[in-house]
């Protein structure tokens, strides 16, 4: 049986405040899991790594790395989409997310010129809660 820490990685990028926010909702909930928060700059690393990531990093080859390694990745949209976040979300970024074998939890948030239709009506709190349930789920189930 194998008994390794599933591996979650949170990705955020400006100030970091969303991934704060799901580290420390996931630190107060979620079973036995390794966080590894990567920021595109200092200030989104430092962040999370302060709300409770077990180790962070900055930057694109972080990114690279750190997608290979994790089981489920979480975090805005944009993690996906080049250019998104002011530009701080590079073509190898969304490339190293898109094609990770990991499971996604994209946080749709409308910004950085994209509009995602269908969640206009919803807060960053019911975004959130919904990020966290499902990260609950990618973790505790055994594929």
């Amino acid at each position: 049986m194998n008994n390794r820490k599933k591996v979650l990685l949170v990705i955020d990028a400006q100030g970091g405040g969303l991934g704060r926010q799901l580290i420390s909702m996931i630190r107060k909930e979620v079973l036995d899991v390794h966080i590894i928060a990567v920021g595109t700059n200092t200030l989104a690393t430092g962040a999370m790594l302060k709300a409770g990531a077990d180790e962070a990093a900055t930057g694109e080859n972080s990114v690279r790395v750190a997608s290979k390694k994790a089981d489920v990745i979480v975090g805005p949209i944009g993690m996906v989409i080049a250019d998104a976040m002011l530009g701080e979300i590079t073509p190898g970024m969304a490339c190293a997310v898109a094609q990770a074998a990991a499971k996604r939890i994209l946080i749709p948030f409308s910004s950085c010129d994209n509009y995602i239709a269908g969640i206009a009506d919803f807060g960053m709190g019911h975004l959130l809660a919904d990020a966290l349930k499902q990260v609950k789920i990618c973790l505790t189930t055994n594929d």
